[in-house]
């Protein structure tokens, strides 16, 4: 299955879900996992009309981004990162993403918005919640939520736009729904305290038909779109 195909599929998949939960389905933005995907793909998604990129590793994605073929389409690409970002790389993420998905720590949040300000930036961000045991799964904890919350919205240069989260993988999809309904749960919870929260990040290859079921407005799906060769 190529690229083409390979989306058409996806995007079917996120229509029927949508129906099965009472949603449109315009609703939910569809963001492409370009991990080790290199420019030439990324370019045949883009002319299929895929816009948003997500990506694990901030080095990974300057380099594509200076790349020729993407550097001159890059008005057409909106840049994601959805991995783990340290405090180090802070400087070059808000340079490159329009939407940072795993802000975890009230230092992290610190650091984004000292970076973004020298760049007179208004930086778009996710929180990242735990609801894995995993000790390699990140997030900030569902006690301390609320406190990282407060601060990122005293802060002037990040715009806050919901939670994220990335449970265990199952080979069964409908062992990942009670992470996906928490998540939910956790920002309905959140919204009634005044924050507004309107995306929710989870769900992927594998189970991105069950996260749309429970609430997704972000699916990051890669595999499905680019394991099967160009």
């Amino acid at each position: 299955m190529g690229i083409a195909e390979a989306l058409r599929t996806v995007r079917e998949r996120i229509e029927k879900a949508s129906l099965r939960a009472g949603r449109n389905h315009e609703e939910i933005k569809l963001i492409a996992v370009t991990k080790t995907v290199e420019p030439d793909r990324i370019l045949e998604a883009l002319r299929l009309g895929q816009r948003i990129f997500g990506e694990n590793r901030v080095q990974e994605t300057r380099r594509k981004v200076k790349s020729y073929e993407l550097r001159v389409k890059s008005e057409r690409i909106k840049w994601h990162l959805i991995g783990t970002l340290q405090k180090n790389k802070a400087k070059h993420a808000v340079q490159l993403f329009d939407l940072i998905h795993t802000i975890d720590s009230i230092d992290l949040a610190e650091e984004v918005n000292k970076q973004v300000e020298k760049i007179n930036k208004m930086q778009d961000v996710l929180v990242q919640v735990k609801l894995s045991e995993e000790e390699t799964k990140h997030g900030i904890s569902e006690k301390d939520l609320p406190v990282l919350l407060g601060k990122i919205r005293g802060l002037n240069n990040l715009k806050l736009k919901g939670l994220m989260a990335m449970p265990s993988f199952f080979e069964d999809s409908e062992k990942s729904r009670p992470y996906f309904r928490r998540l939910r749960e956790i920002r309905d919870e959140a919204e009634k305290n005044g924050f507004i929260l309107p995306e929710l990040s989870m769900g992927m290859s594998n189970d991105f038909e069950v996260a749309i079921e429970e609430g997704a407005t972000m699916v990051r799906i890669g595999t499905a779109i680019f394991a099967n060769g160009s």
